[in-house]
């Protein structure tokens, strides 16, 4: 279909109408109609309702609502609603069963078919919580061969493939996701195996989810799974594909999913853990562009969010494990410091070997200006990992960490003695270990210790020269670092 398009270019608050041959992008604030035409032809795509995308022909130029109503950071964190909670946490089971046993004990409604729960996903579920990936997916592998038609055991093991995945790639570090800098954050390429195995996975799980909802369209189960199949498959086109637009897609039809699910039975708990999640995100973003994002269909509230997840987290279920991961990155952004810690020190001595856990307490009493208590747990964690408590994880983060906050106390002696136990690990992340040797050669630097520096800049080099790391090292290696 051919289209001639008007186009407001100054603003970025705007609403689109469209009549036979022409899409018009009025000024919210003036209410005036366009100021400018592009070039005709083009071709225009229908993404989500009201999202376009167009394409001039002959110039290869692509532009969407989205993009002229959002600043980049916020365009993504739209996008990133649904799969910012599932870095960290495992949707997914049985909500129906959940729901009954904290229920008020009144019969289940006919629309819901209560699972029976294996054994064998608990024990999975405490060692997914304990970053032992590998027994975790073992266990929801062999609960997927007695139940190949439950598509919740299909999802668990979608949770399991991608999360172990997500943390090889370097994409677990809590600190990112703390502000939107994860967008950006480019880490080491996913394996085509497991990228086509996830894949085959969300298939097998919306196949299954289908044809429960066809035989029964307010099957509450299938309608839960069916949200939490499209958040995981979110999550992966976002972080492993880095496409915003199909994340964007994905994470709506989950929230509607979801909020279905509520409506239809509001005692099932587990969908407030995704409904709360995107209302906190939608929430958070500026007026003008909740405004914008409304012509999508598409509202929050942060306080409500945060009830929704404050409600999940005291169901009772092991729901509530989830619901307080999710709470704790999301009250870390709202600087609630004290209530996060509270999480975190709840859910250490639960799962004594999920560093990550660990090393976010650290990361909260740093951001509450407690520095020397997170140079405390920073060290424990370091300690603990080097005594084998952390076998397989790279708790070398915690030193890592611990350089950056020694840094920003300038204390560079001792941010490059933090920096050097990094390589003392035995099997260091090799992006860790270059961020490392590259803040090291900053520190000899600022110590006035250049050769020392250019040794560390040229053990960066060492590890990879494709690298934005890599490229800061070459830069170094010809002039000096200097702090500013």
């Amino acid at each position: 279909m051919q289209y001639r398009i008007s186009i407001f270019p100054r603003t970025r608050l705007a609403r689109i109408t469209s009549s036979p041959g022409t899409f018009v992008i009025h000024d919210y604030k003036q209410d005036t109609g366009t100021t400018g035409t592009c070039k005709p032809p083009v071709k225009v795509t229908f993404l989500v309702p009201h999202v376009i995308r167009y394409t001039e022909v002959g110039k290869v130029r692509e532009h969407s609502l989205v993009n002229i109503v959002m600043s980049g950071s916020l365009r993504r964190l739209a996008t990133a609603v649904s799969f910012l909670f599932c870095l960290f946490v495992a949707p997914g089971r049985s909500g129906a069963a959940f729901a009954q046993a904290s229920g008020s004990g009144k019969p289940r409604p006919e629309n819901v078919s209560v699972r029976t729960r294996d054994p064998l996903t608990d024990t999975g579920f405490e060692h997914f919580y304990n970053l032992d990936h590998d027994h975790a997916i073992q266990d929801f592998e062999r609960v997927l061969e007695k139940h190949p038609d439950d598509p919740f055991a299909v999802n668990h093991l979608i949770t399991g493939v991608l999360i172990r995945e997500l943390y090889r790639m370097g994409a677990m570090n809590t600190g990112e996701y703390a502000n939107d800098s994860f967008i950006g954050q480019a880490h080491r390429p996913a394996d085509l195996k497991i990228k086509a195995r996830i894949k085959q996975l969300v298939q097998r799980a919306e196949k299954l989810e289908e044809q429960q909802l066809k035989a029964n369209p307010n099957d509450v189960d299938a309608l839960y799974a069916r949200g939490v199949t499209r958040g995981q498959f979110a999550t992966y086109t976002a972080l492993v594909e880095r496409a915003w637009f199909s994340a964007l897609r994905n994470a709506v039809g989950a929230r509607h999913d979801h909020e279905r699910v509520l409506e239809m039975d509001p005692k099932y708990i587990d969908a407030k853990l995704v409904v709360g999640a995107h209302y906190y995100v939608m929430g958070s973003l500026p007026w003008g562009v909740k405004v914008a994002v409304s012509l999508v269909g598409l509202s929050g509230s942060k306080q409500k969010g945060i009830q929704y997840l404050y409600e999940a987290t005291d169901s009772g279920d092991e729901i509530s494990v989830d619901a307080k991961i999710v709470l704790m990155l999301f009250l870390r952004r709202e600087h609630r410091y004290d209530e996060a810690l509270k999480i975190a020190r709840g859910l250490i001595p639960r799962y004594p070997q999920n560093m990550l856990i660990a090393l976010e307490e650290g990361n909260l009493l740093r951001a509450s200006g407690h520095s020397r208590e997170a140079v405390a747990v920073y060290r424990k964690i370091w300690q603990a990992g080097q005594d084998g408590h952390y076998p397989g994880l790279h708790y070398e983060l915690a030193v890592l960490s611990l350089g950056d906050l020694l840094r920003s106390q300038k204390d560079y002696q001792g941010a490059a003695a933090a920096y050097e136990l990094v390589s003392e690990a035995p099997q260091p992340d090799r992006e860790y270990l270059q961020r490392a040797n590259l803040a090291a050669g900053e520190m000899y630097d600022v110590l006035k210790k250049r050769e020392l520096a250019v040794k560390k800049y040229q053990a960066v080099l060492a590890t990879n020269t494709q690298t934005p790391p890599a490229e800061t090292a070459r830069k170094h290696m010809k002039e000096a670092y200097r702090d500013e």
